[in-house]
């Protein structure tokens, strides 16, 4: 690989994932350089900078100016993705994006437009699909051996655009939706402990329902509840499809997960079980190195991922979840981007959709599970 001098880049927010997750990640990549943060208010921007050894501003002009930034981060409050998004794009940044997009399909529709009329990279955050293992099963069904998806099912993998996200993925992301039929439903619950509210009352669940329409007759199948991540009462979490050729489940409790891949055995009587297998640094641990994927296949009987930010030197590579993987895959995507002048690997058109796509299941609901066409 040739050389290159690390991208600039600015971190635009002080939301918690700037400090606990971006932060560490652009200081670990060779690739990339911080040099700035922004916030809105003057102490948790001082505050941020301080604790990242960089000059923290107020005034994007100001740091942009200064600091000359050709990247920025996106991590700011839940609501103001959008808002803060069209801002860093207009002001001359090629961006990653917080999920969703934005809030609102206008707001997304006004970043596209601002990037493409200034020649800016747009990449959005949705690193589900960029995670080990889904990147694993969709090297696997790249190479055919499930022959061709039908059906795939988010079934409380994720919420929202992430769960929509993880169902395109095994469909292809350059299929096409056509309508959306949903139903949203409210039901109350006992008491129990909820890790994210720190106190254990009684409370409402929402769950939502969705069937998504291909205009090649194929479906994608959405489940979610509002209490998925972190309630006793809904522990399951699971993706699947269903393939001509054997299927893909993933079944756990929580973020204990284990694939269930499976081709027809020989005979055509059986299912012939896939054997996923994490092979680490050393022999006793450290840093995931690959996944391997055994599929008693005589034609393809190993297909590989690896871990695209292994390093030479031994005990060097960093030790990251398998989320932290995927959002560096983000990171990289963009920079790759910006490198090639080509567009990222998942972008702002597939992020607005995948909002688009929860939105319509919630406007069906409204009407009484009437199909809305996309």
């Amino acid at each position: 690989m040739p050389h290159h001098e690390p991208l600039r880049v600015a971190l635009i927010g002080t939301a918690r994932r700037s400090y606990g997750l971006y932060a560490p990640l652009l200081k670990a990549l060779p690739d990339v350089a911080l040099v700035a943060v922004w916030g809105r208010s003057e102490e948790s921007a001082r505050r941020l900078g301080a604790s990242l050894g960089v000059p923290a501003y107020t005034d994007l002009d100001r740091l942009i100016r200064e600091t000359a930034p050709q990247l920025g981060v996106v991590s700011v409050a839940y609501g103001a993705n959008g808002q803060v998004g069209l801002m860093a794009v207009e002001h001359g940044l090629h961006v990653l994006l917080e999920t969703p997009i934005a809030h609102d399909l206008g707001e997304a529709d006004a970043i596209i437009a601002a990037a493409a009329q200034r020649g800016l990279a747009v990449e959005v955050a949705e690193q589900f699909h960029r995670r080990p293992l889904e990147q694993l099963k969709l090297k696997l069904i790249a190479a055919g051996l499930f022959g061709r998806v039908y059906t795939s099912f988010n079934d409380f993998a994720g919420h929202g655009y992430h769960g929509v996200s993880v169902m395109r993925s095994y469909l292809g992301f350059d299929a096409r939706p056509v309508s959306v039929a949903g139903a949203v439903q409210r039901y109350p619950l006992a008491p129990y402990y909820s890790r994210l509210a720190n106190n254990a009352e009684a409370r409402d669940e929402t769950q939502e329902h969705g069937i998504i329409r291909y205009d090649d007759g194929r479906l994608g199948v959405f489940h979610w509840t509002n209490v998925g991540y972190d309630s006793p009462l809904r522990w399951w979490r699971s993706s699947r499809f269903l393939a001509e050729k054997g299927m893909g489940v993933t079944v756990g409790v929580g973020l204990d997960v284990e694939e269930r891949l499976s081709l027809l055995a020989p005979g055509g009587e059986a299912p012939r079980f896939i054997t996923v297998e994490r092979r680490w640094e050393r022999v006793d641990g450290g840093a995931l190195a690959a996944l391997i994927a055994h599929t008693g296949d005589a034609d393809l009987p190993i297909v590989r991922w690896d871990n695209p930010f292994v390093r030479e030197a031994p005990g060097s590579t960093p030790q990251w979840h398998d989320d932290e993987i995927g959002v560096a895959g983000c990171l990289m995507s963009l920079v790759e981007a910006v490198r090639s002048q080509t567009p990222p690997s998942y972008g702002a058109a597939q992020a607005r959709l995948d909002q688009a796509l929860i939105l319509a299941l919630r406007q069906s609901a409204e009407q009484g599970g009437q199909p809305v066409a996309l």
